[in-house]
């Protein structure tokens, strides 16, 4: 619901919301289309060119960037914003393709560790020129590197880095 006028903020009843105003309301449909849209867009060239889901690219992605390419299924899950079932399940495919293989971690052998394989990394290499060119076009080139630096102040703030998720 939007405020009909500043002074209408609602909590006239006790546990009634501070209803939106419009500005807010334009802020928060931003947002929600944003969310909502914006990983099918990004998705569909990474499929279209490379064979692979968003959630896959960004799974192979992560795994890249590690030293020895190699991290923790479950900080793996976390990074890529996936449940640790769903992800196994992915990992499962990758290894049956041969970019992938699980291990125990040898510091602590009840943890599993996601390791990419040459072919693995010959994917994921072929696939980033894709998936940097729909980041590019859909949302960095839109943006002024002012409003580039908006974005991240804000994310910040919502504490949607993946940094911040930890926390």
């Amino acid at each position: 619901m939007i405020r009909s006028s500043p002074s209408d903020t609602g909590g006239d009843t006790p546990g009634e919301p501070a209803w939106l105003t419009a500005s807010e309301k334009e802020a928060w449909t931003g947002l929600v289309s944003l969310v909502l849209l914006l990983p099918g867009r990004l998705e569909s060239p990474l499929q279209r060119e490379a064979g692979l889901t968003l959630f896959e690219y960004l799974t192979l992605s992560h795994i890249s960037e590690t030293p020895g390419r190699r991290l923790r299924m479950s900080e793996l899950a976390y990074l890529a914003n996936g449940s640790l079932s769903r992800l196994s399940n992915v990992v499962k495919r990758f290894e049956a393709r041969g970019w992938v293989e699980r291990s125990p971690d040898p510091d602590d052998g009840r943890v599993t560790l996601a390791a990419l394989t040459d072919a693995g990394y010959e994917v994921v290499v072929a696939a980033a020129p894709v998936h940097v060119r729909a980041v590019r076009e859909l949302v960095l080139d839109p943006l002024t590197a002012a409003d580039q630096r908006a974005l991240a102040r804000i994310a910040a703030k919502l504490r949607t880095r993946p940094a911040d998720l930890a926390q």
